[in-house]
C-alpha cells in the first residue's frame, strides 16, 4: 500500500510542468520568510548575555520574574 502511494506522488509531480515551479517558488519563500524572522525577529538573547552559563543565566531570570 505504502509502494502505491508513493508512486501515485511520483507519477504526479512527474507530470506537473507548471506546478514544480510553484512548489519552488513556495519553497524558496518559505525558506526566506522563515530565515528572516529568525534573524530580525528572534535574535539569540541567551547566547548573548549568558557569557557561556546559559542554564545559570535562564534560572536568574525566572527567578528574578517570579519575585516581582
Amino acid at each position: 500500500m505504502i509502494k502505491k502511494i508513493i508512486g501515485f506522488y511520483r507519477e504526479g509531480f512527474a507530470g506537473m510542468k507548471l506546478g514544480k515551479t510553484l512548489w519552488l517558488v513556495v519553497i524558496v519563500k518559505l525558506v526566506v520568510i522563515f530565515v528572516v524572522l529568525k534573524l530580525l525577529f528572534f535574535p539569540d538573547i541567551i547566547n548573548r548575555r549568558a557569557g557561556g552559563d546559559k542554564a545559570g543565566y535562564v534560572s536568574t531570570q525566572i527567578l528574578e520574574r517570579v519575585e516581582k
